[in-house]
């Protein structure tokens, strides 16, 4: 996965695999998901991040199964 922010038009895209994209749906008016044939996620665009999210602070934390 990656994350690019775009300070110029304040946008985060959030890049989970390189497939085509297939169809892009709009979840509302500042966020949306590319899809690809088969209906799985390619990337999020999170338009006025500044707004919508906390941009300023990305964690990424992996939780182990305790019961594996």
């Amino acid at each position: 996965m990656k994350i690019k922010y775009f300070t110029d038009t304040d946008t985060a895209l959030l890049e989970f695999s390189n497939h085509p994209v297939a169809q892009t749906k709009e979840i509302n008016e500042n966020i949306y998901v590319d899809l690809d044939a088969a209906g799985n996620l390619v990337n999020m665009t999170i338009e006025h991040a500044g707004a919508q999210a906390n941009i300023a602070e990305v964690a990424y934390q992996q939780i182990e199964n305790k019961n594996a």
